[in-house]
């Protein structure tokens, strides 16, 4: 890479993570997208996954006790699931109408994060069952799995416990993707390993001013910063729907 190209992808983490520290989540679809323009796929989708297991495993070490850990159970059963149905309609469904469908679902719930229209009450926790089976199609269609998102922003209104349980959960995702990932080969690469191990002070350096952001952040101002990673996620969606 050129000192150019390396700069470029230094400040492109750094922002990814700063935004993965307010949050708990989003750092994949900043980075991912901008490093491809740039760097070929078969690296950055690795490199992009290893930092960010790490960032869940640094955040979730920090915020252990404010996971909503029933959230997260609720959950896990119906994204295993989620997997099969989600292979199942990639191959006998046509995944461009099957994707525009699901960025419209994803901007409506951008926009009322955005506007903070969402209201206070909690949404019954029978919703983790779409959430579960849709988010876990990710894997096929999805960035990050903002049913995920969606779902927990409409279970927890505390930023904190809210930032902690993304954390958790993309954790547990990692984790089987790490799994995925080294038995296809794709983590074997030593190009991989030397671009993390030297993004690592990038990624924490990330976190940390991310994490100073999300204390002074006011619990609406959340709201709107999920909802704009939201619209940013439904029109990448729609942008890959209209040029499959």
């Amino acid at each position: 890479m050129s000192v150019e190209q390396i700069a470029l992808m230094a400040v492109i983490l750094l922002v990814a993570y700063v935004i993965r520290g307010i949050t708990g989540f989003g750092s994949g679809l900043i980075s991912v997208p901008l490093l491809a323009l740039i760097l070929p796929l078969k690296f950055v989708v690795p490199l992009a996954l290893l930092l960010d297991f790490t960032a869940s495993m640094v955040m979730g070490s920090f915020n252990f006790g404010r996971v909503k850990w029933s959230e997260i159970g609720v959950l896990i059963p119906f994204s295993i699931l989620g997997v099969a149905l989600g292979t199942s309609l990639l191959v006998n469904l046509p995944s461009g109408p099957v994707m525009i469908a699901l960025a419209g679902f994803v901007f409506v719930f951008a926009i009322r994060s955005v506007f903070n229209i969402r209201g206070d009450k909690l949404i019954a926790r029978g919703w983790a069952v779409p959430a579960a089976l849709t988010g876990d199609g990710r894997r096929v269609v999805w960035h990050w799995g903002p049913p995920y998102v969606i779902y927990l922003t409409h279970r927890i209104h505390d930023k904190s416990d809210l930032r902690a349980t993304f954390s958790a959960l993309f954790f547990a995702d990692g984790m089987s993707r790490i799994v995925s990932f080294l038995i296809a080969g794709l983590l074997m690469s030593a190009k991989v390993w030397t671009a993390y191990f030297a993004a690592l002070p990038l990624m924490l350096g990330g976190l940390y001013l991310g994490g100073r952001a999300h204390v002074g952040l006011s619990p609406s101002l959340m709201t709107r910063l999920v909802g704009v990673l939201l619209l940013v996620s439904s029109v990448s969606l729609l942008f890959k729907a209209l040029h499959a």
